[in-house]
């Protein structure tokens, strides 16, 4: 989005803070639900059970995740933004029918038992848990949509705003819950996620209105060049989604892992605390695709004061993660904030280490997609998650088959070196710049 003025470091900063705070609004999400969980009943069960019908509510919801980006990238008048809006609803209604038939009994028995590996007890809960998150991947998809119209439209505090009512929803439900009735905790969790993401997209329709009425006004300005078409956005958008498909559907694939590995049990228990603490140094990063997107202006004119944003936001995240990992605030944190028992509190630490340097390579990697997608180059992004997911899986596997490691360790070690292949396989792609 052009707007005439001279883009500086503290505009980027202005852009960006508000996007950034939405996804560490989110990142408390799930150190709060997991220390909910591991003050209920059967902790371990329940903090293992919530860990996977959350993967698989990321799994579902995978195909959708990108349509933010789309949104500002696609959108700029009335055609486009009533063709994207009619492609996102056909896209939700699919995802949210692949799910329900996941949550046939036959199916889902067979998924979790079977190819998993959970023991009975924890597929039941995980089971009814899967099917409260039923409303999860639709209210995703609309949400982000419209998200992406604010951001296009230079409105990205009322995206966090949105997230302020999304986490007010969800710890209301979870708290709720947890004092009020006697249900299992991962029902707990499941319950308030899918409150707080239905609440988020009703709120951000709402704080749209105005950006959805000044593009569907008539007489309001046509982009340039020729009209989108469904076929462009087809082209366009599938690289995306197979991108998120293929790095959310790592998920199940780590958990059927973590389920056959050494101190498997323990290994599922632990793993969402790891990960939702790693999640939060990583968010920062997240919200800057589409700040990439946004700012980039015609010609890449931006491109020397956006990488050197992040480049400062890299150090920033990998070192604040650095400091918790290393110091006593780790095992204070398992133990006395997530809840964990004493004897799950060891098992987190190696992992949280071996992860410290993904916050930077998530700046690396959202700056590297967003010129990609301002290039309108998105199958690049999908060979390279290709790339970091075939890491994942090798290394992990080679950890728990060869290495006998615990299940965490292994999966932190392919987390890792997934992601370092991924940023390797497109450095040369997103600097590339096509002639015009």
């Amino acid at each position: 989005m052009e707007t005439g003025e001279t883009l500086t470091l503290r505009r980027i900063a202005r852009f960006w803070a508000p996007l950034a705070a939405t996804w560490l609004m989110m990142s408390v999400e799930g150190p709060f639900l997991a220390a909910v969980i591991a003050r209920l009943g059967e902790a371990t069960f329940n903090l293992a059970a919530f860990g996977v019908a959350f993967s698989f509510a990321m799994l579902m919801e995978s195909p959708i995740i990108m349509m933010m980006s789309a949104a500002v990238a696609l959108v700029g008048d009335r055609h486009s933004f009533l063709l994207l809006r009619r492609f996102a609803y056909a896209l939700n209604a699919a995802i949210t029918l692949a799910m329900a038939v996941l949550l046939l009994p036959p199916v889902f028995r067979f998924v979790a038992e079977r190819l998993i590996g959970l023991p009975h007890e924890v597929a039941q809960l995980t089971h009814v848990a899967t099917a409260i998150l039923l409303p999860w991947p639709a209210a995703i998809g609309y949400r982000r949509f419209f998200q992406g119209i604010l951001i296009r439209s230079h409105l990205t505090r009322r995206v966090a705003y949105g997230t302020v009512v999304r986490v007010l929803a969800m710890a209301v439900t979870a708290l709720g819950l947890y004092l009020f009735t006697t249900l299992p905790g991962a029902f707990v969790g499941a319950a308030a996620l899918a409150a707080g993401v239905t609440a988020e997209a009703v709120a951000s329709r709402f704080m749209a209105r105005a950006a959805v009425l000044a593009l569907l006004r008539e007489g309001a300005a046509r982009m340039p060049g020729p009209p989108l078409t469904t076929p462009a956005i087809v082209r366009f958008y599938v690289p995306l989604a197979l991108t998120s498909v293929l790095t959310l559907g790592v998920n199940p694939m780590v958990t059927f892992l973590l389920g056959r590995s050494r101190a498997a049990l323990d290994s599922l228990a632990v793993w969402p605390v790891v990960t939702s603490l790693v999640f939060a140094f990583r968010s920062t990063g997240f919200a800057y695709q589409e700040v990439g997107i946004a700012l980039l202006g015609d010609d890449r004119r931006h491109v020397a004061v956006l990488g050197r944003f992040a480049e400062l936001l890299a150090a920033a995240t990998a070192g604040a993660l650095a400091v918790v990992a290393f110091s006593p605030l780790a095992p204070a944190w398992f133990g006395t904030v997530s809840g964990l028992p004493p004897e799950l509190v060891g098992f987190g630490l190696v992992p949280l280490r071996i992860l410290c340097l993904m916050p930077a390579l998530e700046v690396l990697l959202s700056f590297q997609r967003a010129l990609l997608v301002h290039a309108r180059r998105t199958e690049m992004i999908t060979w390279a998650t290709a790339v970091e997911v075939t890491g994942i899986v090798a290394v992990m596997a080679l950890g728990v088959g060869a290495f006998d490691l615990v299940g965490a360790v292994a999966g932190a070690a392919g987390v890792l070196a997934g992601r370092v292949a991924a940023n390797t396989f497109l450095a040369r792609p997103a600097m590339f710049r096509p002639a015009a």
